[in-house]
Parts: structure tokens; sequence; C-alpha cells
């Protein structure tokens, strides 16, 4: 046993030097003589004459425990494996290389590699302020002007020129600073590859969640479309409950007259009476319009310029759109005299809206309302909210099995261009009628409608009466300015010619509360007072007819066919810029962002109000790579983003901006 301790404490002093110095070899073999006595005592016969032995062995021990040292040298000692007794015996570059096998593969993989040719002590030096910096410039320039008087007083003094030992040490210092703004070039760079690489990965991101934002729009949609089915078969079997008792009650009040008369000839009178399945007319099931109950956001993500889709409406040119919310209801019309309604989200036409005798030249669609006006010289209010249709998913075809829609979720070669019929038969509120020429520019907000037509005037409707309740005259309003202002305003209007014969005499008019903005032949934008019929205002800078117009809480935004779109400032009346085009401006309307138009190209002129960008928008821009030349776009509308353009050829596309 005393062997044995004096190895271990041997290996122990080998193991740390500082506390073997302390312990010696004859305290450890005490202290292994009294742990083999009090075994022995424990391990032998109970004695009672051995009671006091085992007492003083017990206390020996106990006072060689209290010694610190040795109780931390035993108790470290016991801790200490085979395996750390051999590990503190390696050099540090070995335990290095160990710890690196131990990596895992995948971490090892990762290790960025390292296209740097400069090190890191490199890289912390150039970061401090040298002559790259503008410190280091500020002392270079310094430090040049003050050489600079240093050698001029040598020179005075007639003194011999710098040793090349300095002139070696300036070049060396030249070099350093060189060699340091080399690494600062580097490290730009390096940063920007990274920030490049981040940029990638968000951008596949981007487009892992624009795929998942794309397929929750379409689940949402299939959703909405269940849920208008099952409000549809609901509503089939309410009304099917409604007859039966209608029915049930009817029997019962025939039973209830004929109760005089003898049993079997009331019962058979009754039953001869009661209509056969056969000989029952029974209702045509209607069901209701797709209308989308959650706005979709998917457009608002995609790049600016995406086609979303394009659609063959009419077969003519185009003369109004209008729709209400994206991926919603739209109502075009054409030279075809033809008024379709659409359903945006599949790209379908739902119906025709039938009554003018003549082509619609301007239509506005609010929520469930449309106005439409005609060259008949009628307006017509229509609400889309009691429109039917019966979508072909919810039809049976000839083998009994159910015919599915193709157009649902459909692409542009599955788009229906004739209409279903009679699904908007009830859609018809009331016509105005009051013009005598045709209609060229309307406006409604609330109650109040404002229609301008080719008879030179402007009407205000009261929506609710339906009724005509105020006439305002364009030419008397001009020749009162003129003969109060002493302008030649009016002199035009005493001839009767315009600048272009072609042109509306009305272009374009807005209305809000009592408030209202008119654009005629002449180019003069007129802002009327409704309360007292007066002009209050008239805004002079076209010189060709005003064609659209839109105003918000202080601007007003004009186009023309004098090729120029005019923004003016409602404040003060002046004009607050202008933007000039190589055609005339046909059609004009814009959001919180955007300014969009029509000006006799394929495309649609875009401006971004916010960095004032000027870019096109619609098949134009790719028609080089598709080798096909599209139309002309006539009409432009655009909501949040949501553009809509029709063209010369009838057909209507639908992009993002």
């Amino acid at each position: 046993m005393a062997g044995a301790s004096s190895g271990n404490a041997s290996a122990f002093g080998g193991l740390e030097e500082d506390e073997a110095a302390i312990i010696s070899t004859r305290g450890l073999e005490a202290f292994g003589r009294k742990v083999t006595t009090t075994a022995g005592h424990l391990m032998g016969p109970l004695d009672p004459t051995a009671s006091t032995h085992y007492q003083n062995a017990i206390s020996d021990l106990h006072k060689q425990l209290r010694r610190p040292n040795l109780q931390r040298s035993v108790f470290s000692f016991a801790k200490t494996s085979p395996t750390d007794l051999v590990r503190s015996k390696l050099s540090t570059s070995e335990i290095q290389y160990r710890a690196l096998t131990f990596l895992p593969d995948e971490l090892l993989k990762n290790i960025p590699e390292d296209e740097n040719t400069y090190s890191l002590f490199q890289g912390f030096q150039a970061t401090l302020p040298t002559s790259g910096s503008p410190d280091g410039k500020r002392h270079r320039r310094r430090v040049s002007r003050g050489r600079k008087l240093l050698e001029d007083d040598k020179s005075e003094s007639g003194s011999m020129p710098p040793t090349i030992g300095k002139l070696k040490k300036e070049q060396n210092s030249l070099n350093h600073q060189l060699e340091m703004i080399g690494i600062r070039k580097n490290m730009a760079s390096s940063e920007i590859h990274e920030i490049d690489n981040k940029i990638a990965n968000l951008n596949s991101m981007r487009r892992i969640v624009l795929d998942r934002l794309a397929n929750l729009e379409q689940e949402e949609a299939i959703l909405e479309h269940d849920v208008l089915d099952v409000e549809n078969r609901l509503e089939d079997a309410q009304e099917e409950l409604d007859d039966a008792e209608a029915l049930k009650a009817e029997v019962d009040l025939e039973e209830n007259q004929d109760l005089s008369m003898d049993a079997s000839f009331m019962s058979e009178s009754i039953y001869e009476k009661i209509p056969s399945a056969s000989s029952t007319p029974t209702k045509p099931k209607r069901h209701k319009t797709i209308r989308r109950k959650s706005m979709p956001i998917l457009h608002e993500h995609f790049e600016p310029g995406s086609m979303i889709r394009e659609i063959k409406a009419h077969g003519d040119l185009v003369t109004a759109l209008d729709f209400d919310v994206p991926f919603g209801t739209m109502v075009t019309s054409a030279l075809d005299d033809s008024v379709r309604v659409w359903d945006l989200n599949a790209g379908r036409c739902i119906g025709l809206l039938e009554g003018h005798t003549a082509s619609v030249r301007t239509l506005q669609v609010e929520d469930n309302i449309v106005a439409t006006g005609s060259m008949d010289a009628t307006i017509r209010l229509w609400d889309l909210s009691k429109a039917y249709y019966d979508p072909p998913d919810n039809r049976i075809n000839k083998d009994g099995d159910d015919e599915e829609d193709p157009l649902a979720f459909g692409e542009e070669e599955d788009q229906q261009f004739d209409p279903p019929v009679g699904t908007m038969r009830d859609c018809p509120l009331f016509t105005l009628e009051a013009h005598v020429d045709e209609v060229t520019a309307l406006h409604f907000k609330g109650d109040t409608l404002i229609s301008g037509s080719a008879d030179k005037t402007l009407r205000q409707w009261d929506l609710e009466k339906g009724r005509c309740v105020q006439t305002l005259d364009v030419m008397w309003a001009a020749a009162q300015a003129s003969a109060i202002m002493g302008s030649n305003e009016g002199a035009w209007r005493s001839t009767g010619k315009v600048a272009d014969a072609s042109a509306d005499f009305v272009g374009a008019v807005q209305v809000f509360d009592a408030a209202l903005a008119c654009g005629t032949a002449d180019g003069m934008v007129r802002l009327w007072d409704l309360r007292s019929g007066q002009v209050h205002r008239s805004l002079v800078g076209h010189t060709g007819p005003v064609t659209c117009l839109q105003f918000d809480d202080m601007h007003l935004v004009t186009g023309s066919l004098d090729r120029s779109i005019r923004i003016w400032d409602l404040r003060t009346g002046a004009i607050h810029d202008a933007y000039a085009y190589d055609a005339p401006i046909t059609s004009m309307m814009f959001d919180n962002r955007r300014i969009v138009s029509a000006a006799g190209e394929d495309v649609a002129k875009v401006y971004d109000k916010t960095d004032g960008r000027h870019w096109d928008c619609g098949s134009g821009v790719t028609a080089v790579e598709n080798s096909k030349t599209p139309s002309i776009v006539e009409r432009v509308r655009i909501k949040d983003g949501y553009l809509t353009e029709g063209r010369r050829d009838g057909i209507v596309g639908i992009w993002t901006c």
C-alpha cells in the first residue's frame, strides 16, 4: 500500500508541481498506514478490548484529514482521469489539431474560404486614419507644408540636400500608405460582394414567400367560390320551402271553403285543383354573381409593369371602362354598341347591360352602381348587386355529369367572348332623359350626378328623385366671363367654331358636394359652384380641348389634346407643374402615387409622383420580344396600383403599376 501511495504521489507531483513541493512522500505513507489500520480494525472481530484502539485510529485519521493541502491533493488526484494525465503532457498545437478533428463535417464545409490576400492585422491597421481618410489628408498636407518650409530654409542657408536615408524613409512611408489604401479597397470590395450575396438570398426568399402568397390567394378565391355556391343552394332550399308552405296554405284554404260539400266530391275537387309536378311552372334557379369579400394584395408585390391578364373584351374601339376595386368588377363599352360586365378575378364576361340604342361614350362604377352615358342622349343607372349568373360548375352536361367552369381561374385562351343571356335583366334602375345630344362626360358622388353633353350644357341630377334639378349653360357662362372680364374667352363661341371639331364639347367633369370641375373643347377648365350655378374660377393654360380631369384636396390634374398634362394648385389657380408628350392625351387618371395617361401610343404613360420618374407600362414594352404589334391605348384607369387599359382593337389589358 505504501509503495502504491508513493507511486501515485510521484504521478500527481508530475501533474501539479506546486502541490508536490508541499506534500511529502512521508506524509502520504503515514496517511496510507492510518487508512490501512482503520480498515483492518473495521474488518476484524468485535473485541471489546479493541474499542479503544479503534477510537484512536479514527482520531488519528481525522487529524490527518484536517490538513487542507493534503485534502486538496487527494481529492484532485481522485478526480483526475488517466486521459487527462496524458493530455497534460501534449503540446498546444496537438491539442488544437485534436479539437479540429472532433468538428462535424457540416461545420467544416461551412468554413468561409479565405479569398483575401491580406491578413487580419493588416485590415485593422488599414482602418487607422491615414492619407486616404480626411484626417490623414489634412495631416499629410501639414507635413508636406512643414517639409517644404524646412527645405526652403535649408536651400537659403546653403545647406546640403536631403540625405538618401531620409528619401528612402519617405519612400517607404508612401509605399506603406499606398498598400493601406489597397487593403481598404479590397475590404470595400469584399463588403460589396457580401451585400450582393445577401441581396440574392433575400430575393430568393422573396420569391418563395410570393409563391406562398399566390397559393393563399388562389385558395381564398376557391373558398369564396364555394361559399357563394353554398349561399346559392341555401337560397334555393329556402325558396322551395317557401313554395311548399304557400302550397300547403292554399290547400288548407280550399279545404276550409269546401267543408259543406260531400266528402267524396270535396276530395275529388280539391285534388283536381292541386297543380301536378309536371304542370307547375318552375322558376329558373338564378345564382348571384361572385363578389369578392376579401381584397387581393398579390399585385402589390409584383414588379411594376407586370401583366396580370389580357381580355378580348370587344370587337371595336373601347370608348370607356371603369372598375370598382382590384380583381373586382369591371364595366367596358365600345363602338360595337355593347356594354359588358366582367369578373376581373376570373377574367370572364358575366353579362351585358342592354338598353341603350347607341354606343356608350362614358361610364362610372361606384360600388354596385353603374352610370352610363350614351350617344342616344340618355343616362342609365344600373345596380349590379341584382345581377345573377349561373356558373357552369352548377350545370349538368348531356352525360349527367357536373360541368366545370373552364374560366374560373383560366388562362387567356379560355376566355369567353359571348356572355350568358339574362343575367343582368334585374339590374336597370332608371333612365335620365333631358339632353338633346350625345352624353360625353358624367360623374356622380353620393346622390348627385353631373353630366356633360354635346348640346353644350351641364345638367345636375338628383339620383333619389331621378330628375334634373339644374342646367348649366357653358356658352352663357363663357359669354358672361367675356363681358365682365373684358377678355376674348367667348370669341370662338360667337362663330361656333372650335379648335378641333372632332373633339367633345364637354370632355370631362367631376363633382364633389357643391364643387364642380369641367373641361371643355376651348381648352378652358371651369370651376363651378352648384349652389349658385356660377363659375367660381377659370383656369387658362391648355391650347387644345380638355379630354380628362381629376382633382383631390389640393390639386387638379388635366389632360388635353394639346399633348400636355397640367397640374393646377386649387388654392391659387396657378399651374403647379406640366408634362408634354408626343401625342394628344385621350385619357388620364391618378391615385396616391402615380399618374397614368393614354397618349396615342401602344403603352400607358406612367409618372411616379414620389420619385419623379416617367416610364411606360403595357404590351408595347415587350412588343419587340413577342414579335407582335399591339394596338393604341385609348382609355386608362388605375386604383391602388392596379391598372386597366382599353385599346382600339377592343383588347383590355390589366397590369401592375
